[in-house]
Order: C-alpha cells, then structure tokens, then sequence
C-alpha cells in the first residue's frame, strides 16, 4: 500500500490533481470496503445470523474503476443468499444507492472431494465465478452439456467456453472435468462430467482462466471510448498547466506545446486538443482574447 501511495504522490505531482482523481477514488474504494466489511461481519455476530458462505466483497464506484457491463449470470443459491444478505445490510445503511453484482470480476475457492484410486481427497479450487457457478452444477447430477450449462447459468456462450477450457482442457494437472467426446472443438452437444481420478500434489489448486484470444468489434468500440475518455482529462490538465504558465498564447503555440508535453504518453490529435480547449472555454478555464480570437488567456 505504502508503494502505491508513493506512486500517486509522484503521478499527482507530475500530471495534476485531475489526472490522478480516479486512483484516489479506488484507494477511497478499497479502505471503506474493508471498513464495511467489518462492520458486516459484527452485524452477523450481534444477530447471531449463519451463513453458508464465507464472503469478501469490494464495493466499487461507478466511474472510477475500469469495468464493463456484462449480463448478470445466475449465481447458485447459497451464494446468492449470502450476497443478498450483504446487499440487504448495505443498502440499509446507504439509502438510494445501487448495489450490482459484478459476477465476471469475482473469484472463489470451493472445497472439492476426489476419489482418485478409490479414496477420497479434498483440493480447495481457487477458480472464477463462472467456473463456481459451472462446478457447483455438478453437485446435482453426474454429467450435463454445454447447452445446458449455458441455459442454467445465464452466462453467455463465449465465457461458458472460456471456462469450460481451462477446466476440462487446460493443464493436466487442472483438469477437474472430462469432456466427452475427448476432442479439441467445443460444441453445445458436448457432454461434460467431474474427473474423480483428479490429483494434485497441491492442496489448494489455482485453475487458470483462458485468455480471450481477441475482442470483438463493439467491445474495441468500447475500449477506445474509454481510452479517450481518459486522455480528455490528461489532455485538459496539460493545457491549464501551460496557460497558468503562459498566461496568454496563440492557438498554434498552444497545441504545439501540449502535444510535446504529451509525446512521452501519447500523440495527441490537433482536433482533440482543439475540442478540449473548447471544453475548457465553456467552463470559464480559458478566454479567446478580445484583440484576435486565435489568441487565449488563462481565467484565474
């Protein structure tokens, strides 16, 4: 923490109190989380309230965290209690907030029994949601399809695949579910069951998540967006620098200087720039001068 803190005292020097506005709101994030979460578990022990699962959760600030909205896939029952034991608590406290479920962001550990040579063995799993909300099917049934999978978890197709691979056909030593047939495709008819012969020198086992091998068009659609989002601020702040400094500058002059201040980051576009000064215009940062309207001044 001490090391963090140090890097945004360097950031906040550099660039600006603007620049570094998101990470103080994640460290913001990150101490109350930790103080709501106290003050959940008391609440439990005064009501002498029992739950199934042993939860941890961050409540994150809309805005200042780098998130993508995903549909909500069905958590299995005691975690979903759990979680709605804690949102209950919350929001008693917190009137008028929203409070949702970031299922693709979560992780969980499971206890699982195997019974590789006929005796029993227990592994804690360190998996994802969707891989808890896949492997907890099975204590119900013996085997189940990737359709079904799909269907029963609401979680969309690609991420059952993703799951499914790193469960079924990662590393060896991984490999906590059969696939039938034993092929390299993943189809929705493919049938899946657990591997009882399942062994591990390790007792606590971390099953790596696959990575997505690309994104798809809206989703660059959607990191671009935000990538420019960020720069706006990156942008705005170098430009207030340098007209707190200069205190009056030609157009030209100005958009030279801010994108040699911000080669090291990035290249910004004279469009961008001019767009921003525009920005910083209309809330009364900056002024066109009254003599040539190519000409700015800082507003103090």
């Amino acid at each position: 923490r001490q090391i963090c803190l140090t890097i945004r005292f360097f950031l906040q020097t550099e660039c600006g109190c603007q620049f570094t506005s998101k990470l103080e709101g994640m460290f913001k994030d990150m101490a109350l989380s930790n103080t709501t979460m106290e003050e959940f578990k008391t609440h439990l022990n005064n009501g002498s309230v029992y739950l199934e699962v042993d939860l941890t959760v961050r409540v994150l600030t809309t805005g200042y965290w780098p998130t993508q909205s995903t549909a909500p896939s069905q958590v299995p029952v005691t975690a979903r209690k759990t979680f709605e034991s804690f949102k209950t608590f919350y929001l008693n406290k917190h009137s008028g907030r929203q409070l949702t479920l970031q299922t693709h962001l979560g992780s969980a550990d499971l206890t699982a029994v195997f019974y590789p040579s006929g005796q029993e063995r227990k592994h804690i799993l360190q998996v994802t949601t969707a891989q808890m909300c896949i492997l907890m099917l099975f204590n119900t049934r013996q085997s189940i399809t990737l359709r079904d999978i799909a269907q029963e978890t609401d979680i969309p197709q690609r991420d059952v695949i993703r799951a499914l691979q790193s469960l079924a056909m990662g590393k060896a030593q991984q490999r906590v579910l059969l696939k039938t047939p034993k092929n390299r495709e993943l189809v929705p008819t493919d049938s899946f069951c657990v591997n009882d012969g399942f062994q591990s020198k390790l007792h606590r086992v971390k099953i790596q998540a696959v990575t997505s091998k690309g994104e798809s068009e809206p989703e660059r659609r959607e990191t671009r967006q935000k990538v420019d989002d960020d720069r706006k601020h990156e942008i705005e702040a170098c430009i207030v620098r340098i007209m707190k400094a200069r205190k009056k500058l030609p157009h030209n002059v100005l958009i030279t200087e801010c994108t040699e201040q911000l080669k090291a980051r990035f290249l910004p576009s004279p469009v961008v720039i001019k767009k921003r000064i525009e920005g910083l215009i209309e809330r009364d940062y900056l002024a066109r001068s009254a003599e040539d309207r190519k000409v700015y001044t800082y507003v103090a």
